[in-house]
């Protein structure tokens, strides 16, 4: 298995996946902890959808860098949603529900209108799924991925205690100054950016699993936030290598491999706990 894996490594897409891949499932994890802690989980498969339609809309419109369109539509939804979510009509996860699938369908809608390709099928799925989309990038691509997960990464240590105040206690941070809805509005565009480098490695139906899981695995064993949010971090980009490896080597869908991983992984974790149980948390 090992001799494969190293003959794999000798072509450049292998190579270009597991950067791609490592860097996605680091800034996929760092706010994992973060939208798991606000009870906002969803947003991620809400925001997966709006991209999936974007992505559709961009087919249909042939444009041949879709990231440059998916990108912003996703954003400003994400900003869209947020506003909504305070709604008092239209709760946050009724304004989740609403986008993400009304996205989804209008994108399905127009890829079987419009599309000019014939494998509209297997195109669907692997925008879903993410079965092979991760082998297929070029350098720049590669580049663009590994720029923007810096941006992310840069960001969240910068406005680290920012975050964790507003993570935890809203109307604390505001009594003392801080900008709620900045801060708010910057982990939403920042989770709309992971979100549409995530489509390439798992798909948009199957990002949410790589944005909670490592984070609920972590809050299984750990209990300060700082030590959870490392964890979650560490345990992200193990399950995704050893999922992209598995892959590789198995013919088995990238996506489905690496959240395979993810549960098996969580399992693991909650045996920890189990076993732990009558001691302190770390």
């Amino acid at each position: 298995m090992i001799q494969t894996i190293q003959q794999y490594l000798q072509f450049p897409f292998v190579r270009y996946a597991l950067v791609v891949g490592t860097l996605i499932a680091l800034c996929s994890s760092l706010l994992g902890v973060t939208l798991v802690l606000k009870r906002f989980s969803f947003i991620g498969d809400g925001l997966s959808h709006v991209a999936f339609g974007a992505m559709a809309i961009a087919g249909v419109l042939q444009i041949t860098n879709d990231m440059l369109f998916v990108m912003p539509v996703t954003v400003l939804c994400a900003i869209l949603l947020l506003r909504t979510g305070r709604n008092a009509r239209i709760k946050g996860d009724a304004a989740i529900a609403m986008i993400s699938v009304g996205a989804l369908a209008i994108g399905y809608l127009l890829l079987n209108l419009f599309s000019t390709s014939s494998n509209l099928s297997g195109d669907v799925c692997s925008t879903l799924f993410g079965s092979t989309s991760i082998l297929t990038l070029t350098k720049a691509e590669v580049w663009l991925c590994a720029a923007l997960s810096v941006i992310v990464v840069v960001l969240f240590v910068l406005f680290y205690n920012k975050i964790f105040a507003v993570t935890f206690d809203e109307d604390f941070s505001r009594a003392v100054g801080t900008q709620v809805e900045a801060y708010n509005l910057l982990i939403a565009v920042v989770i709309a950016v992971i979100i549409v480098l995530a489509m390439n490695l798992v798909g948009s139906l199957l990002i949410s699993a790589l944005i909670i899981f490592p984070a609920l695995s972590a809050m299984r064993v750990f209990r300060s936030f700082m030590s959870v949010t490392v964890c979650s971090a560490v345990l992200s980009v193990f399950c995704a290598l050893t999922g992209m490896l598995i892959s590789i080597v198995g013919g088995t869908p990238v996506g489905s491999t690496i959240v395979a991983v993810d549960i098996v992984m969580f399992f693991v974790f909650a045996g920890i706990e189990r076993f732990c149980r009558g001691g302190k948390r770390l």
